[in-house]
């Protein structure tokens, strides 16, 4: 835990596909550990199709001497096959885990034993007792296959009420949509920490089709400001870095439990960001 404000922030990472990137990987590990990160997070291909990578990314991190936090997914997943995988998990000392529902990968129709995320929650609770951190996903501008914000609403309630013991938001760039989520669903009873995620424009092309994908707003200032900029690298970089750290400002001004960080296997932007947030000290 980063002790400048007291602040959590944690850090996702994707399994890397060759050997040059889980060199960089361990790089990335070891300049973002400066920040003293409460957990590192480790993505789950679309229908498990990482299972044995996201597996030695986690073993890495967690020799590496932090502690690392795999995403689990419902699609194509059964019982027995997830018994084995948190009994795998068990072994290697890792206490924490992301449960999703996940998406199908192209071209499959087996959805696996579990509908919701909610069920896959109640099933871990239900192999591995209580001793397990379990974080779920939030959506504050709604997940983009709901058509009505009450039932997702409801629905993320239901992840909370099976187990689990905090929730990491979808990035947004929308302060209100967080503040506002959260409120609503205080309402229904929800007290854990919803942790709101952050995406650094790494890449601001890349991140617009996330966006569009997931059915998150960019600014259209934002976008026509960084459509200007074209080919101009440094521009889009600093602008970038601007957006994202008043976004985070008036995220710790409304009293965010922790923030989490899309790296996308990157150090410098979560860095920089950290910095000129105060939460950097540690790295010098």
């Amino acid at each position: 835990m980063n002790q400048t404000r007291g602040l959590p922030i944690s850090i996702e990472f994707f399994p890397p596909n060759t050997p040059v990137g889980s060199e960089k990987l361990k790089a990335v590990v070891h300049e973002l550990g400066a920040l003293q990160p409460q957990f590192f997070s480790v993505t789950y291909g679309a229908g498990g199709s990482t299972r044995d990578k996201t597996l030695a990314t986690v073993r890495e991190i967690a020799a590496a001497g932090f502690e690392a936090a795999p995403h689990l997914s419902c699609v194509g997943s059964t019982r027995a096959g997830l018994a084995e995988i948190l009994a795998t998990y068990r072994t290697q000392g890792i206490r924490r885990i992301v449960a999703l529902r996940g998406d199908l990968p192209s071209g499959t129709a087996v959805a696996g034993e579990f509908r919701h995320a909610a069920e896959l929650v109640r099933y871990i609770r239900e192999v591995q007792g209580p001793d397990w951190h379990i974080e779920v996903a939030a959506y504050p501008e709604y997940h983009p296959e709901q058509r009505y914000a009450r039932r997702d609403l409801q629905h993320f309630a239901d992840k909370m009420a099976a187990g689990a013991n905090s929730a990491i938001t979808q990035f947004f760039f929308n302060p209100d949509a967080y503040f506002h989520f959260v409120d609503e669903v205080r309402r229904l009873g929800v007290t854990a920490p919803i942790v709101p995620g952050i995406m650094p424009f790494h890449n601001f092309a890349r991140v617009a089709q996330f966006a569009a994908r997931d059915g998150i707003e960019v600014p259209r200032w934002v976008m026509l400001k960084m459509e200007g900029y074209m080919d101009d690298t440094a521009s889009i970089r600093a602008f970038g870095l601007d957006v994202l750290t008043r976004l985070c400002e008036r995220l710790i001004a409304g009293g965010v439990p922790g923030l989490h960080f899309y790296a996308l296997n990157q150090s410098a932007l979560v860095l920089e960001i950290a910095r000129r947030l105060g939460l950097a000290s540690a790295a010098g």
